[in-house]
């Protein structure tokens, strides 16, 4: 550190803060507190509970404690956040400081959460401090008096920076950061991170006209010990999503030997099904464990999260909405319940305990079925090499832009041409000509050329100073309702007839269910009373219950755990003693050996199935669901090009099924050439619908960029009337406006984020660098067993699955039996 702020009065304050917390402020820390007083901006990337958010804020402080005089009333410091329940927490942590260093600075939260008393008080006098929501600071943007609120703005600081860049709330972001520093002079940016592959990249997305910037890399590093939970005996034919629940005894001690836990799962359904199998296991549980997701009602969420704080809750089950930098110091003890998807998210989940930088974080691995345990050795290699995944940037979203030039016209107005330069400065947009500029503004003037002749796309006009602005009041209220990019089903709130909200239901569920019948929210049995305008009306109740399931349930499997899932695999006959997790699988592995084969890294298998039913193919790209769902179809087109077939198709994050009931014909030749990697985006294109998968993505384009509106005052449009309603807009551009920028976007993110085309082109090329083994086979192996009973359980209620995996498992044994 330079002399000259190691003997300021702002660091002598600082320091002895810290001290009196009996703590000494990391190098990292040290270094962004100097660079931020010579003016730079940049990117802070330290793991969890190293104090990465005192790195920036007590850079500020110091600041303010040495040059007063620099600063004016109102808010100073703007910290933007991914999510409510962070802000929360950063915002209590943020105060506690500064009472105890004795300024009078004020630390305040606003976002949907935020009572409308609190918003108007800021609406008069903004706190020094504010922490917003990216959607929470384009209201702020949209307000006639935002040059009011930052006109003495210093510092603007995105928080989980990896978690918003690579999709359009981080475009949001990059948007507004953009037009804050064209008119707040000297302001400086800083971005926290903790873990994400492309550093340099995000730092550009962040920061890509700062002429003074710099990277601060912490040395330290966390330690996490990943403990797998084994069950009694190994699964030889194993299937998703019963082991889970069955090894819950095993759970149970955990968490009573810990002094408080959360358990983490992938979706909604997924934990609210496993509160309910705590409680069973161990009903002393009752008052002692919570429930929280997105949908549980904003005062209930707080009231777990301070109890969590205060180390009155046990445990707690969550989703994501856990996961994220929030400082939980009492949980000593992290569950994840099945595969993380991601290193990048094992890693946040794991961090969530021993938050100290002294602690190891313990994050236990309960698998849902046998195989996944081969993700805990490829979890453990990831995290031993730090292979963390990287967040690709979205760039030319115009469906975010035209939506940010509506905002910034209702917030006092714009110039063309400076904000087009405004907007040109940042990542996103870099690459946007003129032309493209001026369809914008087209679009948000005249609704482009189908919306010549509808008023409610003639939003944005031009006053007579030239400033183009929104006038119309009813216009003004509906872009308010609908800014945002995150797009979902209709949400309905649930409330007990007697008062109080429980929390919030996707209208489709809800629709499926009668008056009287019962279903699961926040860890409660509720009966449907009625349902009136968008409120659920329920009473308590008792007894069996459906557990709601929410759509876009399933994550993606990311590049990086897919490479170490087929290494793992590949290694799983000659692992070492210390790779207890292969050791144990060792009679599944064998059995798959036995049966058909296990592909080495330089091999890649497909097997031929004959059964009774018909006739199988199973392919093994481990490459995740998504990737899997293309190649399907593909592989399915291509031998449609040999001879007449027709195809069901099923996959998993391992690989996929094509099943016919006639005799599926392929040479050794033949498979070679489906797999080949020529013309492979010409025939990706031609075995899929490609329009159709446009216009669905097209739903949240057109929502985003307001073409349809999904939210008006006290009521939403549901899912089927959106896409109705987008629906005949896309058909319409098709036909009289193909080169809409908008309907361009649609097909362009089909290709790069539905169909992954860079991943999959990688992939087609490693498996045509590999040797292709084609076994024939006539009965399921431990890797196609799964995949099967996946596609029985889109069209299978949960006992009559279990009586049909029973049968197959039966006939698997009986085979053998022949066999010997």
């Amino acid at each position: 550190m330079n002399t000259t702020l190691a003997h300021s009065e702002g660091f002598r304050i600082v320091n002895g803060y810290f001290e009196t917390q009996g703590k000494v402020p990391f190098s990292f820390q040290t270094k962004a507190w100097e660079k931020y007083s010579q003016g730079y901006s940049g990117l802070v990337i330290a793991p969890t509970g190293f104090g990465k958010t005192f790195s920036l804020f007590m850079a500020v402080l110091m600041d303010f404690l040495n040059h007063p005089e620099h600063y004016q009333r109102g808010l100073k410091l703007l910290w933007i956040t991914p999510l409510r329940s962070l802000a929360k927490d950063l915002a209590r942590a943020m105060q506690t400081a500064i009472d105890e260093i004795g300024l009078d600075w004020i630390v305040q939260v606003r976002n949907g959460d935020t009572d409308p008393k609190i918003k108007a008080q800021q609406t008069r006098s903004m706190p020094d401090v504010l922490l917003v929501t990216p959607e929470s600071l384009h209201l702020l943007l949209a307000q006639k008096q935002r040059d009011k609120y930052f006109k003495n703005l210093r510092c603007v600081t995105v928080d989980e920076w990896h978690e918003l860049m690579g999709n359009k709330r981080g475009v949001m972001v990059e948007l507004a950061l953009s037009f804050l520093k064209s008119y707040t002079k000297n302001l400086r940016v800083w971005g926290i991170t903790a873990t994400i592959g492309n550093l340099d990249e995000a730092m550009e997305v962040l920061l890509p006209q700062a002429t003074k910037r710099i990277q601060i890399v912490a040395k330290e590093k966390k330690k996490i010990a990943i403990k797998p939970i084994f069950p009694s005996t190994v699964e030889l034919l194993p299937w998703a999503g019963h082991l889970g629940g069955n090894l819950v005894d095993q759970v149970v001690p955990i968490i009573l030997a810990s002094k408080s836990t959360i358990l983490f799962t992938n979706t909604r359904s997924q934990s609210e099904m496993w509160y309910q199998l705590l409680l069973e296991a161990h009903p002393d549980f009752a008052g002692q464990i919570a429930l929280h997701h997105s949908s549980i009602d904003a005062h209930i969420r707080e009231w777990i999260e301070d109890n969590l704080s205060s180390g009155k809750l046990k445990a707690v089950v969550s989703t994501s909405s856990l996961d994220l930098g929030v400082d939980f110091k009492p949980v000593d003890t992290v569950i994840q319940v099945g595969s993380s998807k991601g290193v990048a998210r094992f890693m946040q989940r794991a961090g969530r305990s021993g938050h100290s930088p002294f602690e190891t974080s313990t994050i236990y691995f309960v698998p849902t079925h046998s195989l996944e345990l081969i993700e805990v050795a490829a979890l453990k290699e990831a995290v031993k090499t730090q292979t963390i995944e990287n967040r690709d940037p979205m760039v030319q979203t115009f469906d975010v832009l035209v939506q940010f030039m509506v905002t910034i016209a209702l917030g006092g107005g714009f110039r063309s041409e400076e904000l087009h330069a405004i907007v040109a400065n940042t990542h996103a947009f870099r690459y946007m000509d003129t032309e493209e500029w001026q369809w914008c503004m087209y679009f948000i003037t005249a609704g482009g050329k189908i919306g010549k002749r509808y008023e409610e796309f003639h939003k944005v006009i031009q006053d007579e100073e030239g400033k183009w602005i929104i006038k119309n009041r009813r216009l003004a209220l509906l872009h308010r309702l609908n800014i945002g990019a995150i797009v979902g089903d209709a949400m309905m709130r649930v409330k007990f007839l007697s008062g109080g909200y429980i929390g919030m239901i996707e209208e489709y569920f809800i629709s499926k269910l009668k008056k009287g019948e019962r279903f699961i929210l926040a860890g409660r049995i509720l009966e449907l009373v009625m349902v009136k305008e968008m409120i659920v009306f329920v009473r308590n109740s008792s007894g069996k219950a459906i557990t709601p399931s929410w759509l876009g349930g399933r994550l993606p499997l990311s590049s990086n755990l897919s490479h170490f899932l087929r290494k793992k695999l590949a290694a799983a006959t000659e692992a070492p003693a210390s790779e207890k997790e292969l050791h144990f699988l060792a009679p599944l592995i064998e059995k798959q050996a036995e049966l058909s084969a296990v592909p080495s890294e330089a091999e890649f298998l497909v097997e031929h199935i004959k059964t009774r039913e018909g006739h199988h193919l199973f392919f093994y790209p481990l490459e995740g669901r998504l990737i899997h769902e293309v190649m399907a179809a593909l592989i399915a087109y291509r031998i449609s090009k040999l001879y007449p077939i027709s195809f069901s198709m099923a996959m998993n994050d391992y690989g996929f099924e094509l099943y016919s009931d006639k005799e599926i014909q392929l040479s050794q030749t033949q498979l070679e050439q489906l797999l080949s990697r020529t013309n492979l985006m010409d025939d990706v294109i031609s075995s899929i619908n490609a329009a159709e998968m446009a216009s669905r993505k097209f739903r949240d384009i057109a929502v985003i960029s307001g073409l349809v509106v999904q939210n008006y005052p006290g009521t939403q449009q549901n899912n089927k009337s959106l896409q109705a309603s987008s629906g005949i807009i896309f058909r319409v551009l098709m036909e009289h406006d193909p080169t809409n920028l908008l309907l361009k976007q649609a097909f362009s993110e089909v290709f790069n984020q539905q169909l992954e085309e860079h991943r999959l082109i990688k992939a087609f090329e490693r498996i045509n660098h590999s040797k292709i083994r084609y076994t024939f086979v006539e009965e399921y192996t431990p890797l196609s067993f799964p995949i099967k009973v996946d596609s029985l359980r889109q069209s299978l209620s949960s006992e009559a699955l279990i009586e049909r995996i029973q049968r197959m498992e039966k006939t698997n044994a009986q085979k053998k039996k022949r066999r010997k």
